[in-house]
């Protein structure tokens, strides 16, 4: 029976490959549908899930990572009081529009952090130090972030607002998919980027050859600055988005969330694995962006089911003879299903290779290129080949209706 199967497969060499193509077509739609939404859904939480803080302290208004409430700085201090913290750093969030002479406007998220701590990772450092941000107007960009921002690495420039930012270091694995790109410094650097072009008083730009001038806005005469000014330090009084906890080695994290809770009215104090989630699901879920990726992995298999339908049974259809010969030898039905089963899993499995090889090197080249991740995990290449095969099998139904009603009578008609 497996070598009909195969001169069936295989005797029609342009239908074969038709057929392989359609197969690896709808292997490859349902592959990067769903690794786009899990590449989706992990990168809008790839920063809550690099830190090692054991709680993140915001707003009880948090409806995910990117829109919050505003907290104090002073309640850093305050945090680092109570009994069962081990260490509390703050991080900052906002916005801003980057510009490079001749360039377009690219809008900004602003990460503000301590380049000394321990609690807040910018993804993976590729190159550059953490250290290096302790410089006024020094950022960190993602690498899939180069491209929208017209740049191409360490020490390039731009401006964000009227201030001038210069690239210092690139990180890896940081940006979401859903966001504005990402700009990672220090607080202070954060802060003056934040306000820069709506309340800052200086205007700084580079000149043609390549030195900044800064001017004072609020004066009637342009008078040249030397040099780019300091950012103003933080203050007690300066709003932050997050306090990042680390628990004391031994500590109940139950235990400490609600002692937490009720030093700070009006926040909450959520685990990684709560906060992840959370903001996973609220851009998984109410956003549709899950519903659209599924439906199209949807459309994928359905045309998967009609070609390999319409294959199969085309091919049944001009081996009625041989199906009515083997029926008059007393082959039973159930030795025909097998021989057209096995046709449908050798489609599966030959249209599924490559198929899967195709998406995985797209996968690749979208994340060097672009910074879109297409996750395509070991248990989703699994579970789409699964879907293969019952895709294929199942469109060996139909052609199997048809030998059911093979009368062995046809082997004698001219």
């Amino acid at each position: 029976m497996v070598s009909i199967a195969r001169k069936n497969l295989f005797e029609d060499l342009p239908r074969f490959l038709v057929a392989q193509a359609g197969i690896m077509f709808a292997v490859s739609l349902v592959t990067i549908q769903t690794g786009l939404l899990n590449g989706f859904t992990r990168s809008t939480a790839l920063l809550i899930d690099a830190s090692p803080a054991d709680i993140w302290i915001t707003s009880d208004e948090l409806v995910h990572m990117e829109l919050t409430l505003p907290l104090l700085l002073e309640q850093v201090n305050q945090a680092n009081q109570i009994p069962g913290v081990a260490r509390a750093e703050p991080l900052m969030t906002g916005l801003g529009r980057w510009q490079i002479p001749g360039g377009e406007l690219t809008p900004l998220r602003l990460y503000g952090f301590d380049p000394n701590g321990v609690l807040f990772r910018p993804g993976q450092l590729q190159s550059g130090q953490l250290a290096d941000l302790n410089t006024p107007y020094n950022v960190l960009v993602d690498q899939g972030s180069l491209n929208s921002l017209s740049v191409r690495g360490i020490g390039d420039r731009g401006f964000i607002g009227n201030l001038p930012a210069t690239i210092v270091g690139i990180t890896s694995d940081s940006q979401s998919i859903t966001s504005a790109t990402y700009i990672f410094s220090s607080l202070e650097t954060a802060k003056a980027f934040a306000s820069a072009g709506f309340s800052s008083s200086v205007d700084c730009r580079m000149q043609p050859d390549g030195t900044i001038q800064c001017t004072t806005l609020y004066e009637k005469q342009d008078q040249p600055l030397e040099g780019v000014p300091t950012p103003e330090p933080m203050s007690s009084a300066d709003p932050i988005q997050y306090i990042l906890i680390q628990a004391e080695p031994g500590q109940d994290i139950e235990e400490l969330q609600a002692r937490l809770e009720a030093a700070f009215p009006n926040t909450k104090a959520w685990t990684k694995e709560e906060i992840s989630q959370a903001t996973r699901t609220y851009w998984q879920k109410r956003t549709g962006i899950g519903f659209i990726l599924g439906l199209g992995a949807t459309v994928g298999v359905i045309v998967g089911i009609v070609i390999v339908g319409q294959i199969l049974y085309s091919s049944v259809a001009d081996h009625l003879k041989e199906f009515g010969t083997l029926k008059a030898m007393g082959a039973s039905n159930r030795m025909l299903y097998g021989v057209i089963i096995e046709q449908a899993v050798y489609m599966a499995v030959l249209g599924y290779i490559p198929g899967i090889l195709l998406c995985l090197g797209l996968g690749k080249w979208t994340m060097a290129s672009q910074g879109i991740m297409i996750l395509i995990t070991p248990s989703t290449a699994i579970v789409v080949l699964g879907i293969t095969l019952v895709m294929c099998v199942g469109s060996a139904l139909f052609a199997i209706q048809k030998v059911t009603r093979v009368d062995p009578i046809i082997v004698f008609k001219a």
